[in-house]
């Protein structure tokens, strides 16, 4: 919020689906590692029921960050990576990145 972004939390990836379920966001922070549905489960989920043209752009989050994560989480779906603990320069630079719709 102190950034001018308003922020809803999910708890796991069931939240998520129903938060989307209930309104349109531009950006989804998708933990990998959740309760009940995890973010890869999530992502594809989304990626399957959205029309194209309402898909949130996707960043995948884990703490445990491996050679070749990158590239798996953008094969399933998601537009960006980042690793936690979270870098508040690298936070910015990803959502730099968004394309403006």
């Amino acid at each position: 919020n102190k950034f001018g972004y308003r922020v809803d939390i999910a708890g796991n990836g069931i939240e998520a689906i129903q938060a989307l379920e209930r309104q349109q966001y531009d950006v989804v922070f998708m933990d990998i590692q959740m309760p009940e549905m995890d973010g890869e489960e999530a992502t594809i989920l989304i990626r399957s029921q959205w029309p194209v043209e309402d898909h949130p752009w996707i960043i995948a989050m884990t703490a445990h960050a491996l050679e070749g994560d990158r590239e798996h989480f953008l094969e399933i779906g998601m537009d960006d990576y980042i690793s936690k603990p979270l870098d508040v320069k690298e936070l910015f630079r990803v959502l730099e990145r968004i394309p403006q719709k």
